[in-house]
């Protein structure tokens, strides 16, 4: 006999560790080409444009340096506005299929 499965006895499944595998970057920047970087490159990226502006958003205020600031909007945000009406984009990307 099946038993339907009740809320306390749902699977939790774990998400695909290949989702959060961020190795790869398209930057967007206005009126230029897009730009294909690695994590790395596109820390560097994100500290050059926060270094070019007046003062840090606020929620990146009480980070250490700037590489810090950048290693935050890498992990909780994708743009970042330079001025008003003007937004840089990040977005990840799998250039490789998973082997599996």
């Amino acid at each position: 006999m099946v038993r339907p499965i009740s809320s306390a006895q749902k699977l939790r499944l774990m998400s695909d560790p290949l989702i959060r595998a961020l190795d790869d970057y398209v930057v967007l920047e206005p009126g230029q080409p897009q730009q294909l970087l690695s994590a790395a490159d596109t820390l560097t990226w994100l500290s050059d444009w926060l270094r070019k502006l007046d003062e840090l958003p606020a929620d990146l205020a009480d980070q250490p340096d700037l590489t810090a600031a950048a290693q935050r909007l890498l992990d909780t945000a994708c743009d970042l506005e330079i001025s008003p009406g003007v937004t840089l984009q990040w977005f990840a990307v799998r250039l490789e299929l998973p082997n599996r």
